[in-house]
Order: structure tokens, then sequence, then C-alpha cells
């Protein structure tokens, strides 16, 4: 990161606890949809260690975030299970967006407006570190497991299929 530029408020979470971290820059492309494929193959890391934040709503309209690997797919069912509601889908993107102050593509499950409830997949623990948006495209931060989910006080469970 340049020293002029201002840091994303994920990377602010981060810089604030003095934790190790680094930070990837790359390339965004806009006609990509596939946000984290596209940050794994351009980082040149493996899909299981890059992980997404999705926003889901619950049948009692409360937004969580789940953080799993992006070579996974959310299961909704086990979600609603561990959070003990009948049912989740996705959150609206307006509605995503307006709640994390973050961008689709670029939603860091950090430095979010609103804090919201977090589930992370039990993956996590395979691995030392892992990546997570910046809080924009083309930005990633690498962090420790264990002072990311220090850091973000989430729920570690099985969610993905």
């Amino acid at each position: 990161m340049t020293s002029s530029a201002a840091p994303t408020p994920a990377l602010r979470a981060v810089l604030d606890t003095h934790i190790w971290h680094q930070v990837y820059h790359y390339e965004h492309d806009d006609a990509l949809k596939g946000f984290g494929a596209e940050a794994a193959d351009k980082l040149g890391v493996d899909p299981k260690r890059i992980f997404k934040t999705l926003v889901v709503k619950t049948s009692d309209g409360q937004l969580v975030n789940v953080v799993l690997a992006v070579a996974d797919m959310l299961n909704p069912k086990r979600v609603a299970k561990v959070l003990q509601v009948k049912s989740v889908r996705m959150a609206e993107p307006v509605q995503v967006q307006t709640k994390t102050g973050y961008v689709l593509g670029g939603i860091s499950p950090l430095g979010q407006k609103t804090m919201l409830p977090m589930l992370v997949d039990v993956s996590i623990r395979d691995h030392q570190t892992l990546i997570i948006s910046g809080g924009q495209r083309g930005m990633s931060l690498e962090l420790e497991v264990d002072d990311f989910l220090e850091l973000s006080q989430a729920t570690v469970a099985h969610v993905r299929r």
C-alpha cells in the first residue's frame, strides 16, 4: 500500500491491533464476477486459503456474515441449524452494501459499518493463515487464523456443503 492511500476500514481494524498481516494488491478485472476465484488466481494462492464473506438473512430478519473458503459452497441448511432459525437466504445486495459499508466483491468480514454476527467454516482450522478481502476489490489481507478469530469474534461451525 502506498503511504498516500488511506487504509480501508478492514485494514484499519488490523493496524489498530498491531497483529501480523500482509496486504496484497492486484488489478481487479470488472468483467469478472467470481471475485474470490479472481483473487486466488491473481495472487497464485490455493482457493481453500482465501475466504469469502457472504451475508445471509435469517427467517427472523437478522443479517449474519458467513465466511468460508472460496473453493467451497455455502450450505444454507447447516447455517440455519447453527443459528437456530427456520431458514437463511442470501441477503439483498443493496442491504449488504448499506450495512457493511463495502461494495460486492470487496466485502471484508473486518471493519464493517455495522458489525454483524459471524460464522466461519471449520475448514479455517486447516490453515495457519488465511486471506480475506481487504475491503475493496483488488485488495486482500493475510492474517493468522487465531488472530482473525479473536479479532472477528466469530463462531466456528461447519457451514459448507
